[in-house]
């Protein structure tokens, strides 16, 4: 049964290495086309926030509100 296995796992791990071949190889049609990508987008935190703060908003009155409300719809 062990010998089984292992020659399972063997032949698993010459599969994904022919498959990372492939995906690598300098003349892949799908690395080229776009269809697999090496390096993906890298996340950006952004500081600035249009929405104020729960506590500032609870501190303004209705028409301040109201004028933020319109400002964030862009009306």
């Amino acid at each position: 049964m062990n010998e089984e296995l292992t020659l399972l796992l063997k032949e698993l791990v010459e599969r994904v290495k022919t498959i990372e071949s492939t995906v690598f190889n300098a003349d892949n049609v799908l690395l080229k086309a776009g269809l697999v990508k090496v390096e993906g987008m890298k996340p950006s935190i952004q500081s600035a926030s249009r929405v104020p703060s729960a506590d500032t908003i609870a501190k303004m009155d209705w028409s301040e509100i109201d004028e933020l409300v319109v400002k964030m719809s862009g009306e």
